[in-house]
């Protein structure tokens, strides 16, 4: 068996999903994307065990991915468009819930579909989607042909000042239109706090936190598909490049395909993570890079960039190589990784 595998301590971490579950006020979970590396219909399948009433995927094109699996309601996080086909296909359907940012939006998903149910998303401070305070006057004004189920609230990722924004545009929403919040980035006991202070309920949709808030409980590894032995001089891969020494080349499962390789951009807020930024991307810039691959203790270098589904990294020679069929650990980042197969530990 090759490939890419995630494996899993499937008890404890369903240990952990039950617990964050119990720990919010109504939890919805996030399926959307990649899965966070395990897939949709994994996803699905894990929120119809914890018996939740609500799913959350990132696109209309996403529903029919879980919907056989999962048997509850399904919250559509994309803003609703009626230039969006598959958008349109679900309104009114009776187990889909709709986000709705923009008023001209309001009427038009309101005719596309019997009674259709929506939930309004106001502005935060992160200023990517959302109505602003007359905007979401407009917005209820407007809303006669559909089911409004509450207002959709998304908040920034930093700590500081972020429960002061929920309680402000929570208020706000109330003012306009009494109904249910369904936030993103609170905690299980801040939620909680937002529930008990303005006696509302509250949906806390949580991804990251509730499959991936356990990492000891996850490890990703790929196989060895083949070994070499090379020597200095002698060219190897694609580009035919000269190796500077002597030393295995070694062919791992994982390329592209599997998110091998690609990095999100980050902030590098710090100066250490500047300077990281810096270091790293000048050896790319004479074409070395690290890999995620980790073989006798260290990770390795890319010979080359990564393939589509296998990568080339060199070993030194003094350096006991794996055998074909082994596995050696890779690290991914989840929430951008394919994996070929997930295993119970």
């Amino acid at each position: 068996m090759s490939g890419l595998t995630l494996t899993i301590q499937t008890e404890r971490w369903r240990e952990h999903l039950a617990t964050m579950v119990a720990a919010g006020p109504d939890v919805v979970p996030v399926a959307k994307g990649n899965g966070y590396g395990f897939g949709l219909r994994q996803l699905a399948a894990e929120a119809e065990r914890l018996d939740v009433p609500v799913l959350a995927v990132g696109t209309a094109a996403e529903v029919g991915e879980v919907r056989e699996t999962f048997h509850g309601d399904l919250v559509v996080l994309q803003p609703w468009r009626p230039a969006d086909p598959d958008a349109v296909a679900l309104t009114g359907d009776p187990r889909v819930i709709s986000t709705v940012t923009r008023v001209e939006d309001v009427p038009a998903v309101a005719a596309a579909g019997e009674r259709p149910r929506v939930v309004l998303e106001l502005r935060t401070s992160m200023r990517r989607h959302g109505l602003d305070v007359a905007e979401a006057r407009a917005a209820v004004e407007a809303a006669d042909g559909a089911e409004v189920e509450g207002w959709t609230i998304h908040l920034p990722l930093l700590t500081e000042g972020r429960m002061e924004e929920a309680r402000e545009l929570a208020a706000l929403a109330q003012s306009v239109r009494p109904g249910p919040l369904w936030i993103s980035h609170l905690t299980p006991t801040e939620a909680g706090t937002l529930a008990s202070e303005l006696d509302v309920p509250v949906r806390l949709r949580l991804g990251t936190s509730l499959w991936l808030g356990r990492p000891g409980l996850l490890t990703t590894t790929a196989t060895v598909l083949d070994v070499h032995r090379v020597r200095r001089g002698e060219r190897v891969g694609y580009r035919q490049r000269r190796v500077l020494k002597d030393g295995w080349v070694l062919v791992l499962a994982g390329g592209t395909a599997h998110g091998v390789g690609l990095e999100a951009p980050t902030s590098a807020a710090s100066p250490r993570a500047r300077a990281v930024s810096l270091a790293t991307g000048g050896l790319a810039a004479v074409g070395r890079a690290l890999s995620p691959y980790t073989v006798a203790g260290r990770k390795r270098w890319f010979l080359e960039p990564p393939h589509m589904q296998s990568s080339m990294v060199l070993l030194p020679a003094d350096a006991q190589p794996p055998a074909v069929g082994d596995t050696v650990p890779v690290q991914l980042r989840l929430t951008t990784a394919v994996v070929d197969r997930v295993v119970d530990a």
